[in-house]
């Protein structure tokens, strides 16, 4: 039972170290390139939520207002 265990995790760590020598790494200016779209993208995001979490509660302050809440 161990052995079979150990066996087993050996073979997937041989595994993981073959399908990470496929893997291709970005260069530098391309990890820049996508890191820099990355926090822009993040950016608007923000604004966008920030953006309808205003005009819903202003709209709940208008509905509450209108019945005297």
């Amino acid at each position: 039972m161990a052995d079979n265990a150990i066996r087993s995790s050996r073979e997937f760590l041989t595994d993981v170290q073959d399908e990470m020598r496929k893997v291709t790494w970005p260069d530098w200016p391309q990890l820049k390139n996508s890191t820099f779209i990355i926090i822009v993208f993040v950016f608007v995001l923000a604004l966008v939520i920030f953006g309808m979490d205003t005009v819903l509660r202003m709209s709940l302050n208008v509905v509450r207002s209108l019945f005297g809440g």
